[in-house]
């Protein structure tokens, strides 16, 4: 794809994003996403042959974006469980930041009215955090009998619900305050001290 092409599906993805962030999916119009990106019909047509087509694309680009940044933390030569600390806020502050990310979580949220199967980046995560506390434990950070595979589990969840509670009750004003309450919570359970 030559980079105007290439730059057109992003500006396409990013206005989508934008509007499905601010008025979810059932709302949003093919006419506002393409006023918002700046584009035709036809170059959004050219990319994308519906509005749930559309809407996968920016679930996609939102994990492609997430994943990038995750991989800096994962790569880091910080102990597992700063990186998990790491991972949470590193995704709270692209919920704050990036309209792309805004828009592939409220999607997510919405998925069932598009009938999309959106289990792959929980399924990401979830392995992804399972692979920390594996090492945790080796490293013995944690707890010995810690059961990673149900923690992971545990923590993906959290995270999900407390940012979808900022997000109903203060539209994530509050959403950095509340992941670091929940590492509160969760590091005694891990047999950590409130603080790493």
């Amino acid at each position: 794809m030559q980079q105007r092409a290439k730059d057109t599906r992003l500006a396409v993805i990013e206005g989508a994003a934008r509007v499905f962030a601010e008025i979810g999916y059932g709302n949003a119009s093919l006419t506002d996403i393409t006023k918002r990106a700046g584009v035709t019909k036809g170059a959004l047509y050219f990319h994308f042959t519906s509005k749930r087509e559309l809407a996968l694309a920016v679930i996609e680009e939102q994990h492609a974006l997430v994943l990038a940044s995750g991989a800096e933390i994962v790569g880091s030569s910080k102990p597992p469980i700063d990186k998990l600390i790491s991972l949470c806020r590193m995704f709270g502050q692209q919920l704050l930041d990036e309209p792309i990310v805004q828009g592939g979580i409220r999607l997510t949220f919405e998925a069932t009215a598009f009938q999309a199967d959106v289990s792959g980046p929980y399924e990401d995560w979830i392995s992804t955090a399972e692979q920390l506390l594996r090492q945790a434990v080796d490293e013995g950070q944690v707890r010995p009998d810690l059961d990673p595979a149900a923690f992971s589990r545990y923590l993906i969840a959290s995270f999900t619900g407390v940012q979808m509670v900022s997000d109903v009750l203060t539209a994530r004003k509050d959403v950095m305050l509340r992941i670091d309450q929940m590492w509160e919570f969760m590091l005694p359970a891990l047999g950590m001290g409130a603080s790493t």
